[in-house]
């Protein structure tokens, strides 16, 4: 099963004169692209999946796709 990793950052890191990724959707890691421009307008408070498209969708606590739901109970 693939692994679902929450990723809180919203803009890269960088280091000497490259940019590194840290919201995880860049197609060019371990360096950013610019994708972490699609997370403005994220709620804080809810939890996101990213499609092959970068495009966005909330995931609900009862969502049978969020790691069976295991992950998502004690939010």
């Amino acid at each position: 099963m693939p692994r679902l990793i929450k990723k809180t950052a919203h803009s890269p890191q960088q280091v000497g004169d490259k940019f590194i990724c840290m919201c995880g959707l860049s197609k060019n890691q371990p360096f950013c692209d610019g994708s972490h421009l699609k997370t403005v307008g994220e709620d804080e408070k809810k939890l996101y999946r990213y499609d092959e498209t970068g495009k966005r969708e909330e995931v609900s606590n009862e969502d049978e796709n969020c790691c069976g739901g295991d992950c998502c109970k004690d939010k």
